[in-house]
């Protein structure tokens, strides 16, 4: 099982082409762009969630910004990935 996982590891690593410094630049400012746009939306989730709790009681728009809060913290990783990944190449 372990090999298997390993094995789709490596075949996936020599899939996927090796990015240029301006690449891995246009990666980052993308990636946060998409963060400032989640945290914005997440915001008004969480804006929401609180006028119809106070309005209707607890639904599932209650809990609706827990689904989405983990998004969020894996795209930081990943920008902070990238990030590293940049700053070896210099």
């Amino acid at each position: 099982m372990d090999f298997l996982f390993l094995l789709k590891i490596k075949i996936m690593a020599s899939i996927l082409p090796p990015c240029t410094k301006e690449e891995l630049e246009k990666k980052i400012k993308k990636q946060n762009l998409m963060i400032l746009l989640q945290i914005v939306v997440l915001f008004f989730m969480i804006i929401f969630a609180v006028f119809s709790t106070v309005e209707n009681g607890i639904s599932f728009h209650t809990f609706l910004p827990l689904f989405f809060t983990p998004m969020l913290f894996v795209m930081f990783f990943e920008v902070k990935s990238l990030k590293k990944k940049l700053a070896s190449r210099k």
